[in-house]
C-alpha cells in the first residue's frame, strides 16, 4: 500500500502551522517529498547489504532482511535489452529506459484555430525526464513539441471536438539484477580482466550455452557478440516523483486534485519517517532551525532503535 500524498502534506502543514512557523508552497513540498523519497529508496540498498552480514532470526515478521526485500518488491521489473551494433567494436545490450510505469497524465480537448496548450496536470521538468506518448482521439501522434511548459501543435490546429492525450513513462532505470538469455538461462558477469583469462581457453571461452557479460556505463556487453537477441534483464526501477497537485478555487485557495496527484509510492511503514525528512528539509526552507532539529532527533532515535 502507497502512502497517500495528501494525507502527508497535510500533517506536515499541521505541524508547521501549529505555532505559526510558516508556510510550505504545493511546488516546495513536491521537490522536498520527492527528494525524501529517493533518499528512503536508496537505504533500502545499504540496510539489505548490512543485514546479510548478520544473522536473521526466524520470526516472520521480524526478518529485518525479508522486511526490506518487501518493501522493493513493487520496484522490481524484468525488461527488454535493445541489441547495439558498434561498427569495428565490440557490440552491445542497451538497459531499459522505461518500466512502463505511467508518472502523469494530461487532456485536452481540441479548439479551433488553437495550436498552443498550456501543461496543468504534468510539468516541463516531468515531461523532460520521461518517455512522451502523444494520441489523438486514441492513435499516435507525433505532431507536436513541448516547450517551457506549453503543448505546441507543430502541424497547425486540430478542429474542435477531438482529445489529445499525453501519457509520461519515467526512464526510471536505477540498478541492474540479472541478466538473462533466452529468459531462462543467466548470464554470468564478469569483468574486463576475468574475460580476457575465460578467452585463453577454448574450454572455458563464453559460448550460446555458457554466455558472460560485462557491465560498463549501463551498457551491456554479451560475449560470444554472436548472440544478438532474446537478452532481458531484472532490474530495479526508481520511484516516480511525488506531485500534490491542485486546483485554484474561488478564494486563491489549494484545493488537492488526487486525480493528477501522484502518491509516494514506499511502503505505508514508512509514512512517519516521510513526514519527519519532509519536516527536516521544511525547516531549512522556512528558516526554522528548531524543526530540522527536532525532527532531526526523532529520526536519530528511530534509526537506533531499528538497528539495536
Amino acid at each position: 500500500m502507497a502512502i497517500n500524498v495528501d494525507k502527508v502534506y497535510k500533517t506536515v502543514l499541521l505541524i508547521l502551522n501549529k505555532e505559526q512557523r510558516g508556510y510550505l508552497t504545493p511546488y516546495e513540498f513536491n521537490n522536498i517529498a520527492t527528494q525524501v523519497q529517493l533518499e528512503i529508496f536508496e537505504t533500502y540498498f545499504e540496510t539489505i547489504n548490512q543485514q546479510l552480514r548478520i544473522p536473521q532470526n526466524e520470526s516472520e515478521y521480524g526478518n529485518r532482511y525479508k522486511t526490506v526485500e518487501e518493501k522493493l518488491d513493487i520496484f522490481k521489473v524484468l525488461g527488454g535489452a535493445s541489441w547495439v551494433n558498434v561498427a569495428g567494436g565490440d557490440n552491445y545490450f542497451t538497459t531499459p529506459t522505461t518500466s512502463g510505469v505511467a508518472s502523469g497524465t494530461q487532456t485536452f480537448a481540441t479548439v479551433n484555430g488553437q495550436t498552443a496548450y498550456t501543461l496543468t496536470t504534468i510539468t516541463q521538468s516531468q515531461v523532460e525526464t520521461s518517455t512522451v506518448v502523444v494520441t489523438l482521439n486514441g492513435a499516435a501522434y507525433t505532431n507536436y513539441t513541448i516547450a517551457g511548459g506549453v503543448f505546441n501543435l507543430t502541424a497547425g490546429a486540430i478542429a474542435a471536438g477531438s482529445t489529445l492525450l499525453i501519457t509520461l513513462y519515467p526512464q526510471d532505470f536505477y540498478k541492474l539484477g540479472s541478466v538473462f538469455y533466452k529468459t531462462d538461462k543467466e548470464i554470468q558477469m564478469v569483468e574486463r580482466n576475468e574475460l580476457a583469462q575465460l578467452n585463453m581457453s577454448t574450454i572455458t571461452k563464453p559460448s550460446d550455452y555458457f554466455p558472460v557479460y560485462v557491465y560498463e556505463n549501463q551498457f551491456i556487453y554479451v560475449y560470444p557478440q554472436t548472440i544478438q537477441s532474446n537478452v532481458t534483464v531484472s532490474y530495479v526501477r526508481k520511484p516516480n516523483d511525488v506531485v500534490w497537485n491542485f486546483t485554484v478555487g474561488a478564494s486563491a485557495q489549494y484545493i488537492y486534485n488526487s486525480t493528477t496527484s501522484v502518491d509516494f509510492e514506499l511502503d505505508v511503514s514508512e509514512q512517519s519517517t516521510v513526514i519527519l525528512e519532509i519536516l527536516k528539509y521544511a525547516g531549512v526552507t522556512i528558516k526554522d532551525p528548531s524543526v530540522v532539529q527536532a525532527a532531526g532527533q526523532e529520526l536519530a532515535a528511530n534509526e537506533i532503535n531499528e538497528k539495536q
